[in-house]
């Protein structure tokens, strides 16, 4: 049977866990008791003896053992407690206190369980009334939008209804109510629509929407009241984007000037596309409000289970019978005796169920209950199957590329630069989706909520075995093709056709991935494409977080983007055929295309910081952009000085590359692990840390410097033959893959134990409609 502690720490929302009652400590408390209760040594009890005999005896005592055997047996009926409740000073919230009726052995011990018990229940309390509040208030805040919404939709369509097809457009962008809200209610527009306009008005107001002087509505723009609502929709797409930062411009350099001669203003231009996007904000708010009063249940009924095995210990404990007098009091309190957000979740059912799911119900539960897929034993057994596979291939390779001599100095420069840097790719990608596995696992095993974090779906998110059995199938099918391309070699095949095997490989993955059947995780690698799409357009989409944390593997990844490089210039080019090495090494355009690839990675992570300091204001997103911009130069002064090795070009290398590996230590331990806290209560670390033992810590510290300076090689002047020069850079490449990996973990911890600092388990939502003039 597993113990209620575990189950707890099991169940208990990450998030929140400062919240929760502190049952190990109440535990300790009940221990204390527990040894409190222990007969003293013999030695102990003839001295107390002999030492209250020095008193002599009394007349009384049989009387006080009568009633003291009374009062003990009475005990177990009668209320040993007492639990007041009474006003906080200072505040409207009311507290409990604990008075012990019953004189216990052990007095001291008791009350201070008492009192810890009266402490949690008060926290508990408290934290769930704050809650409720937040959410009852994000509720009806939902409530309103959803009403504007409605009648926008249903006073457009009973205009489109009224109006003759020939004088409007079935485009809402071309009625007059889907333009600006000023255009809507301003403009030269025909007596028959004034009611129309009034119509609007009315509705608008009822639902909380607020005009300029809308009680004597005087302010007039053309002889109509000029609204003050908005429909602000983010900008999270480039057409967006665009749109925002051109209606920005026009608005500052065209319609200021005329504000001040007209004494109006404009509005923002409503079509079918605002209207439907704001539908979908509604309803993702309305998704997250259901969420987050979910884990608001399931917090008060853990915490009830809580109390409740707790006074059954301290019962055992303590031979009394406390637990049915304060257990009472207990449901008594607001966290279980409230039913605002059972009834709310109700309510938000049936909205959902009306508004956004065609009165199906089942559809309903879809979008509020996602289910979580069930892990699967087949799973394992494949990952455990592809394993061996991929030992016993990789084995065979060994021993037929030593047979072969495909990496001696004399035969192996074709295989080394037509064939090599394909089956590099597969290798580093592998590797890196092994150490994704790792983080999974490890990110789970600590109770760090990636899925909230990355804001992932759990009923499709990737589990550590999915990410595993993808990098074994991976190894497995990639050592195998070239197994099958030494055989093939060695049976006398044309290299032309030999060397085709690569290319092939490559093709079929990616017909894999661009898939378009459910099949083989495609959930993941459809949303894989869409983080890649977003990134390769920074700074045009909103940059969230997993789209931060994938461009930041992408750094880590530019040799494997080299070797995609390479792979193009010899498999599509078609020089493969003739293995002229040279004409991809000499060639002008692939020279300077080295110097994009090894740029882009850092161009696009300084774009996403540009976005947000944008949006945000945020000056650590400056000083973020340029830690990428540093590294960019770092990296373009290594590629020149490989081509030109003097001495100033080495003296530029040395300090490009040392400032940028010391800006980026800095960032990765005081900004992104948060760490190195002179003031931390854990020694130069920070003051929450998830795993136990700090060594760890210290230790991922050293290697993440060691790991980082890993660019001494490349001006040591070392000098090697081809084929060892491309196994070095591989095995450089796959040491910046692990400190990736490793990095992954602590960046994300660091991000968990921010959002427990804030209690923070719900996303925050933006509403589409909101008030002008609150700008």
């Amino acid at each position: 049977m597993v113990k209620f502690s575990k189950e707890l720490e099991a169940q208990l929302i990450p998030e929140w866990k400062e919240a929760f009652v502190n049952y190990w400590q109440l535990k300790k408390q009940v221990k204390k008791i527990k040894l409190a209760r222990k007969p003293k040594p013999p030695q102990q009890v003839a001295n107390s003896i002999n030492t209250s005999s020095e008193f002599g005896f009394s007349i009384f005592d049989p009387i006080r053992s009568y009633f003291s055997s009374a009062r003990s047996s009475s005990s177990t009926t009668a209320e040993i407690i007492k639990v007041r409740r009474k006003m906080m000073a200072g505040s409207d919230h009311e507290v409990y206190q604990t008075d012990l009726v019953h004189l216990f052995s052990e007095e001291d011990e008791v009350k201070a369980f008492f009192e810890k018990l009266d402490g949690e229940l008060n926290k508990v309390n408290q934290f769930y009334m704050a809650k409720e509040k937040e959410f009852m208030q994000r509720g009806d805040i939902l409530n309103k939008q959803l009403d504007i919404l409605m009648d926008l939709k249903r006073i457009l369509s009973e205009n489109r209804r009224r109006v003759n097809g020939g004088v409007f457009s079935r485009s809402w962008s071309s009625s007059p109510r889907s333009s600006d809200f000023s255009e809507l209610t301003g403009g030269e527009t025909p007596k028959s629509e004034q009611s129309e306009t009034e119509e609007v008005i009315a509705a608008l107001e009822k639902n909380g929407v607020s005009f300029v002087n809308s009680n004597t509505r005087t302010k007039m723009k053309k002889g109509k009241p000029k609204m003050a609502l908005r429909v602000d929709i983010p900008a999270t797409t480039p057409t967006r984007t665009i749109t925002a930062v051109t209606s920005m411009l026009w608005e500052d350099l065209i319609n200021n000037p005329k504000k001040g001669e007209s004494g109006g203003g404009g509005g923002d231009h409503i079509n079918r596309k605002k209207i439907q996007c704001a539908e979908k904000m509604i309803r993702s708010a309305f998704v997250e409000l259901y969420r987050g009063l979910g884990l608001l249940k399931t917090y008060s009924s853990l915490n009830m289970v809580a109390f409740t095995k707790i006074l059954k210990k301290f019962d055992k404990v303590a031979n009394q019978q406390a637990s049915p007098s304060y257990l009472r009091e207990v449901k008594k309190s607001h966290f279980i005796s409230s039913d605002k957000a059972v009834r709310l979740m109700d309510e938000v059912e049936c909205i959902f169920t009306k508004h956004f799911a065609n009165n199906d119900r089942k559809k309903t539960m879809k979008f509020l209950r996602p289910q979580q897929q069930k892990e699967s034993h087949m799973v394992t057994f494949f990952v455990g199957l592809f394993t061996g596979c991929f030992v016993s291939l990789f084995s065979v390779y060994a021993i037929l590329a030593h047979l072969s001599g495909i990496f001696s100095p004399t035969t192996g420069r074709s295989y080394v630069e037509t064939v090599y840097p394909v089956f590099s790719v597969f290798a580093l990608l592998s590797l890196h989706l092994f150490m994704y596995g790792c983080n999974l696992f490890m990110w789970k095993a600590t109770r760090i909520n990636h899925n909230f974090i990355f804001e992932f779906q759990p009923s499709n998110s990737l589990k550590y075995r999915d990410s595993f059995l993808i990098c074994t199938t991976f190894m497995t099918s990639v050592v195998g093709a070239m197994v099958i391309h030494l055989l093939l070699r060695a049976a006398g095949f044309s290299p032309s056709q030999v060397d085709a095997i690569p290319g092939v490989l490559i093709l079929i993955f990616i017909a894999l991935l661009i898939c378009p059947f459910d099949i083989l995780y495609r959930p993941t690698r459809y949303y894989f494409l869409r983080i890649m799409r977003n990134i390769a357009c920074s700074p045009l989409y909103k940059v969230l977080l997993v789209d931060i944390f994938m461009a930041d593997q992408l750094t880590s990844q530019i040799p494997l983007l080299r070797h995609m490089e390479s792979t193009a210039c010899y498999f599509i080019a078609g020089t493969f055929k003739t293995h002229r090495y040279e004409t991809c090494n000499s060639g002008k355009l692939y020279r300077d295309l080295v110097y994009l690839i090894s740029f882009l990675p850092y161009y696009w992570r300084a774009m996403q910081c540009l976005r947000r300091y944008i949006e945000e204001s945020d000056v650590n997103q400056l000083a973020n952009m340029g830690k990428y911009v540093s590294a960019m130069l770092a990296a373009g002064a290594r590629l020149t000085y490989a081509k030109k090795e003097n001495h100033l070009w080495f003296a530029i290398v040395l300090v490009t590359s040392a400032f940028a590996t010391i800006y980026q230590l800095y960032w990765d331990f005081v900004k992104d692990w948060g760490l190195l806290n002179p003031k931390s209560k854990n020694k130069w670390l920070r003051d929450d840390l998830i795993l136990k033992n700090k060594s760890i810590y210290y230790m991922s510290i050293g290697l993440n410097v060691v790991l980082r300076v890993a660019w001494v090689e490349t001006v040591m002047g070392f000098r090697f033959k081809m084929v060892e020069s491309r196994m070095l850079d591989f095995f450089l490449a796959s040491l910046e893959v692990i400190r990736r990996g490793h990095w992954n973990f602590y960046r994300l911890e660091n991000e968990h134990v921010s959002n427990v600092g804030k209690c923070k388990a719900v996303k925050p939502v933006t509403v589409p409609f909101r008030d002008a003039d609150s700008d």
